[in-house]
C-alpha cells in the first residue's frame, strides 16, 4: 500500500516513455516495478476496489452479497437506461489514478484502467451478461471546459473501447447546448436540475447504445443523458464506466 502512495505522488516526472508502455514489461504506473502488464503491476492491480456487490441497473455500490438486486433509488425512481457495466469502485487507489488522468492530463494512469476495463468488458459480452450496443456515445463536454482540460476523458475512453471492440463512437451524436455549474460542487437532486436542458441529440439514435463515462456519481449525467438519447430512438441504453461512487 504504501509503495502505491509512493509511486502515484512522483511517478508523473519520472521516465514518462517507459511507463507509458503497454502489455508486458515496462513499468507499473503505481509503484514503478518492472513487472508490469498494461501498465500494472499484478499487486497493484489486486488494489483496485472492485465493485462485486452492486445495484443491477445503476451499478451502485451496496453493503451486501448480491449483484442482482436493485438500489433503493432505482425502485422508487427507476432511470431511462436499461442495466450499467461498471467495474470498480471510485475509492483509493483508483480514485487518484483517475483524477491525475482526467484533472491533469497525464493519461499513463489512465491506459492501464481502460486496457483492463477493455478486457472485462470483451469477457462480459462473451458471457452474455451484457449485450453488445451499435453504438458507443461518450458523455459530451462543455466545450470550455474541453479547452482548458485538453482532452475530454470520455470521448478518449470511448475511443478506446470501441478501437478495440470495433464499435462505432457517436461523438457528434449528442451536444451540449448551455454551459452549467461544475457538477461537483452539487447534490444529486441540485445536479438534476442543472442538467435540465442541457443535451441536445442532433439525430436519430441507433436502437442499442452504451453511454461511456468515467465516473458515475450520482447518476444525474447519465439519466439526462438516456432520456435525451431515449427520446431520440434508442430502446436499450447501457452505461459503461470506470468506476461508481460509494454514495
Amino acid at each position: 500500500m504504501n509503495q502505491m502512495i509512493k509511486g502515484l505522488n512522483w511517478l508523473s516526472t519520472f521516465m514518462d516513455k517507459k511507463v507509458n508502455s503497454v502489455q508486458q514489461g515496462g513499468l507499473c504506473v503505481a509503484c514503478l516495478s518492472a513487472d508490469a502488464f498494461n501498465g500494472l503491476c499484478q499487486p497493484c492491480r489486486n488494489e483496485l476496489p472492485v465493485n462485486r456487490w452492486r445495484c443491477r441497473c445503476c451499478a451502485l455500490p451496496l453493503a451486501f452479497p448480491s449483484s442482482e438486486l436493485l438500489c433503493g433509488d432505482c425502485l422508487k425512481r427507476p432511470p431511462p437506461f436499461d442495466t450499467s457495466f461498471v467495474p470498480w469502485r471510485y475509492q483509493y487507489p483508483l480514485d487518484g489514478m483517475i483524477g491525475r488522468y482526467k484533472y491533469n492530463g497525464q493519461r499513463k494512469f489512465g491506459r492501464p484502467l481502460m486496457a483492463d476495463f477493455n478486457g472485462l468488458l470483451e469477457k462480459a459480452l462473451h458471457s452474455g451478461s451484457i449485450t453488445k450496443p451499435e453504438a458507443l456515445v461518450p458523455a459530451p463536454m462543455d466545450a470550455r471546459r474541453r479547452r482548458q482540460r485538453g482532452f475530454n476523458q470520455a470521448q478518449d475512453i470511448a475511443e478506446t473501447i470501441g478501437g478495440h471492440l470495433k464499435i462505432p463512437v457517436a461523438t457528434g451524436l449528442v451536444q451540449r447546448v448551455q454551459r452549467v455549474r461544475a457538477q461537483r460542487e452539487l447534490n444529486r437532486e441540485a445536479r438534476l436540475a442543472n442538467l435540465c436542458g442541457v443535451f441536445k441529440v442532433i439525430s436519430p439514435a441507433p436502437e442499442r447504445v452504451a453511454i461511456v463515462d468515467d465516473v458515475v456519481t450520482t447518476g444525474a449525467t447519465v439519466r439526462v443523458l438516456a432520456s435525451a438519447l431515449r427520446e431520440a430512438g434508442a430502446r436499450e441504453i447501457q452505461v459503461w464506466a470506470l468506476a461508481r461512487t460509494p454514495g
